[in-house]
This record gives structure tokens, C-alpha cells and sequence, in this order.
């Protein structure tokens, strides 16, 4: 479900490993998202830092202003433990993304949530797990 701020929408947003855009007739964009993902096995003993990436799509109305901003926080249960905010513009009628990135540290294995929202409207929350080592 698209949630609505200033007209603007956040239409997706995902943890990934690789975003593509290509060209196609019309003319028209395909976005190709690769390793959506909402949990992994810890890549290392911890403690150790983790760098997602996230992307957010964004739709504009045709009536839309075509400015907005956009707000990522990260949490561990209440505590907000990284933040990131992004002006952007956009074409009305069109759609945009955004590529949040952060860098977060991990004691043990455990949760986070991004809470993602445009000009201090609804929160779309994306949650990841980290989970325990594998053992070989």
C-alpha cells in the first residue's frame, strides 16, 4: 500500500544489493532490483558493522510540487541509532529513488527497522534481521 505526504508516495522500499535501470519502447523505465532482502546470517564475527543498502521509490502526482524530503531513521526497538535525510526533486506525474545508506554496528544478532517518510508524513517501516554466524 502506497502511503500519501504533500501528494507525494513512497511506493517501495526495499533493502537490495543491486539497482539497473534500463530504457525500454515507449519510451519507458524498467527498474531491476537484484537481492531484496529482509535478513542474512552475520557476514563476520561480531561486533561488526553493517552497510545496507536501501531504496526508496517515490511517485509525484501530476498536481504534485515535485520537491520534497525524505527521512530514513534506524532503530533498535526505541532507540534511533543512525539517521539520514535527503532533499529531492522529481517531475510531476514521474517517479524517483533514492539510495539511503548507513552504517550500523551490531553487537550481537538482532533486528533493525528503517522508517522511512517524506516531509514528516506517515512512517513506512522495513525491517532486517541479522542473524547468528553460520557455522561451517
Amino acid at each position: 500500500m502506497a502511503l500519501r505526504s504533500a501528494g507525494m508516495q513512497i511506493i517501495a522500499a526495499l533493502f537490495i544489493d543491486e539497482i539497473d535501470l534500463r530504457q525500454v519502447s515507449g519510451p519507458a523505465t524498467r527498474i531491476d532490483l537484484t537481492g531484496i532482502q529482509f535478513s542474512a546470517a552475520s557476514p563476520a564475527a561480531f561486533p561488526f558493522t553493517w552497510a545496507p543498502h536501501l531504496v526508496v521509490l517515490i511517485h509525484c502526482p501530476v498536481d504534485g510540487a515535485g520537491r520534497g524530503v525524505l527521512e530514513v531513521t534506524y532503530h533498535r526497538g526505541e532507540e534511533q541509532i543512525a539517521r539520514n535525510v535527503q532533499p529531492f526533486d522529481v517531475e510531476p506525474g514521474k517517479f524517483t529513488y533514492r539510495l539511503v545508506r548507513a552504517e550500523l554496528d551490531f553487537a550481537e544478532h538482532g533486528s533493525v527497522e528503517a522508517r522511512c517518510r517524506l516531509d514528516k508524513g506517515p512512517i513506512t517501516t522495513v525491517p532486517y534481521t541479522i542473524l547468528p554466524p553460520i557455522d561451517d
